[in-house]
């Protein structure tokens, strides 16, 4: 086999394929997406901190000056609110983006949701042990991240349901190549996304509430897209990553029984867990940087004006950095896996992620016995944000 994002036998299990790229290509041209894939650990730590390269590069050229057609003009509600966001840009915008959002993820405030956090996961848990099982990703793995989200962002109960399509069809833009009918799917979600958020934060500004979206209306230097912008990087990348983590996670699990076995007995273990099952099937397997000056890797020259694919799934699974990385360890205790970025890009919402899969897995280990899978689960056709369609388990209390 080899990498090809769009067979989804490779989906399924690329990790073969990656072995071979870091032995004999560890720097190689796909030229289906004009990218450099960059597979071993040490490169992509490297790369995602080095500045030399960026998410975007309109901060220091046109799409014109490099080299690239401008993007379709009916994708343009898309880009605007995607750019608004901290993920799309680069300093200085991204500075000044991140420092105020920070301000409400310091880890006092994110610690300080943990009860609350705690009860939902409780909550949605025990339903589902109550009926005997069902799909852990429908019933526990995606409305947790979401209420919790949109709890802090103050989303009004009875338009939550809104917010998972929003999110899935915006995300599916960030695939390798989309189809022509994920990225119009992608442009409506993010329009009625935008529109409702700014409609949202236009009443919050004159009436507000203790939540997110009444905080940022309340600060003049944040335009009405880049509110609606980060509002829609917290859901996508607040939700995506925990449902994928969860999903991935308890699929291990279940095929490494000891490994299962030995977290039940060892609850002291949690946190090594999560961090192990994030690194051993990691929710994305990808990320993109522009190459905004040339570049040398391994001797081979990148130009200006193309992009490097960064495979975090493949730097996790690094021998020269982890001890038999093929080998799921829940008490892995040396784990420097990269799921959450590094550099100016670091995930901003990996605190309140890890509390997410923590009590939302310690509250399944707490409620359930013995967990079985009721048929083998298929993997979605994404390749960049990885994760299963569902996943279907009887459980016993």
């Amino acid at each position: 086999m080899r990498f090809d994002p769009w067979n989804p036998d490779f989906v399924a299990f690329p990790y073969g394929v990656y072995s071979e790229l870091r032995r004999d290509a560890p720097v190689s041209f796909f030229e289906p997406t004009g990218q450099w894939l960059v597979s071993r650990h040490a490169d992509v730590n490297a790369l995602l901190r080095d500045r030399r390269l960026g998410r975007s590069y309109l901060q220091v050229a046109t799409h014109e000056e490099f080299g690239r057609q401008p993007e379709p003009e009916f994708q343009e509600p898309f880009w605007r609110i995607s750019r608004a966001g901290m993920l799309d840009v680069e300093p200085p915008v991204h500075t000044r983006l991140r420092r105020l959002v920070s301000k409400a993820f310091t880890p006092r405030m994110v610690e300080s949701l943990r009860p609350r956090v705690r009860g939902i996961a409780e909550g949605l848990v025990g339903a589902f042990v109550e009926k005997g099982g069902g799909d852990l990703i429908a019933e526990v793995a995606e409305p947790l991240p979401v209420t919790v989200i949109a709890e802090m962002l103050g989303i009004p109960e009875q338009d939550r349901h809104l917010l998972r399509p929003w999110s899935a069809d915006m995300c599916g833009m960030y695939e390798l190549n989309p189809s022509l009918q994920a990225q119009h799917a992608a442009v409506r979600a993010a329009s009625e996304f935008a529109d409702y958020l700014k409609d949202l934060a236009r009443s919050r500004k004159a009436a507000p509430g203790d939540d997110l979206i009444s905080a940022l209306a309340q600060i003049d230097e944040l335009t009405e897209d880049e509110l609606a912008g980060t509002c829609v990087l917290l859901l996508n990348a607040g939700h995506e990553a925990t449902v994928n983590v969860t999903g991935n996670g308890w699929r291990a699990l279940l095929r490494n029984p000891d490994e299962l076995a030995r977290l039940r007995e060892d609850r002291s273990l949690l946190p090594m867990a999560i961090e192990e099952l994030m690194r051993w099937d990691t929710p994305l397997q990808l990320f993109e940087r522009w190459v905004l000056e040339d570049i040398e890797i391994h001797g081979v020259r990148i130009p200006r004006g193309v992009e490097v694919a960064l495979l975090f799934g493949s730097a996790n699974h690094d021998p020269e950095v982890f001890d038999d990385p093929e080998r799921l360890d829940v008490g892995r205790a040396d784990n420097p896996h990269i799921s959450f970025g590094a550099g100016i890009h670091f995930c901003l919402g990996a605190p309140l992620a890890r509390i997410e899969l923590m009590e939302s897995f310690g509250a399944l280990l707490d409620r359930t016995s013995k967990l079985e899978l009721v048929s083998e689960p298929e993997w979605k056709p994404g390749y960049v944000i990885r994760g299963l369609r569902s996943l279907d388990l009887s459980v016993a209390g």
